[in-house]
């Protein structure tokens, strides 16, 4: 896998329902720090739904989905950075299966409105960096010759302009 990206859409209301009928489900689905951070918002539920999307997206990034091969819900975490940034964080069998994929870095975005929370993941490999880099190469390469080709035309031109002025007398 060079990149793999996972989408995932969670209803809010059906979260509300799941977790209203459930009461264990958040300790089994969540980290502490997840709930935590959840509960203490003004709509739990709906950030609740949010990090539920995200796991599902990260899971498919990874092209698995979750509990399988021993994986956990909490496997895939979902924390924040310095800046308040939500990111992902692998443990266990996530981690042990990022880690055989070569996956450095899951960019994750997350969004909700009043009805539905969205997740995007892509499992960035080291692959995917190679490519990356060998595009760039050729981005530049093909930028210097036309950069060559355009001092070429310029060079031809001025020459060009040059001969007509002598041919007319100038």
């Amino acid at each position: 896998m060079t990149v793999g990206l996972g989408v995932d859409i969670v209803e809010i209301a059906r979260m509300r329902r799941v977790m209203e009928r459930t009461p264990s489900f958040a300790a089994k689905v969540f980290t502490e720090a997840e709930r935590a951070y959840c509960e203490s918002k003004a709509n739990p539920t709906t950030h609740y739904a949010a990090r539920f999307a995200a796991k599902e997206a990260v899971c498919k990034a990874l092209g698995t989905g979750i509990l399988v091969d021993g994986m956990r819900m909490t496997d895939v975490e979902v924390v924040r950075n310095s800046r308040g940034k939500p990111t992902v964080a692998l443990h266990g069998q996530a981690a042990a299966r990022a880690k055989d994929q070569g996956v450095l870095d899951i960019p994750l975005s997350l969004t909700y409105t009043h009805s539905v929370a969205v997740a995007n993941a892509v499992a960035i490999t080291e692959a995917s960096q190679v490519e990356r880099e060998r595009r760039r190469d050729v981005k530049a390469e093909l930028a210097q010759q036309f950069k060559e080709m355009r001092g070429m035309l310029d060079d031809l031109s001025s020459a060009t302009a040059h001969k007509a002025d002598e041919v007319h007398g100038q």
